[in-house]
């Protein structure tokens, strides 16, 4: 049985096969985007943090999803051109996985029964939900998509002390 996300492993934007375990000791802000979503501004607030914070222990790992609203049709090559191009995103991008249902990629099936949501729910309700996982790989909290990144740099602060 899996007990940490360093026990996952996932495919970055490129293809290539990483295990999370080399990110141990640091903390992880895991979050599912979509290029054409109202909340795809939050990706410039997530390069601001991760410029301050990476330095610091924190990681932000982005997991694009096509699953809500269709909102990420791209290819991962275009995916990522895109998060480039207008973000100058530098924090590591997976490959677009399914966060829920059947084929909900095994990192987001821990994440889920880890920190249910709302009234107990294991679904993620849309892009840019947020879990913040600690420097020993347990999932300690979740964010609703509302919640900007900015909004939750207190909860990362402490993470990091």
């Amino acid at each position: 049985m899996k007990k940490t996300v360093y026990d996952f492993k996932a495919k970055d934007i490129k293809g290539n096969e990483v295990s999370l375990e080399q990110f141990k000791g640091k903390t992880l802000m895991i979050v599912n985007t979509a290029s054409a979503c109202g909340f795809t501004p939050q990706y410039e607030e997530l390069q601001r943090i991760y410029k301050e914070y990476g330095p610091k222990g924190l990681e932000i790992l982005a997991f694009p999803c096509n699953q809500f609203g269709h909102q990420e049709k791209g290819s991962n090559e275009e995916i990522a051109q895109f998060c480039n191009l207008r973000f100058n995103a530098t924090f590591p991008l997976f490959e677009k996985i399914e966060v829920n249902g059947d084929n909900a990629h095994p990192l987001y099936q821990f994440l889920k029964d880890s920190l249910p949501g709302l009234l107990g729910s294991k679904q993620i309700k849309w892009n840019f939900t947020k879990f913040i996982v600690d420097s020993n790989g347990k999932p300690t909290k979740r964010y609703a998509p509302q919640a900007k990144p900015l909004d939750i740099i207190k909860e990362i602060e402490f993470m990091l002390k």
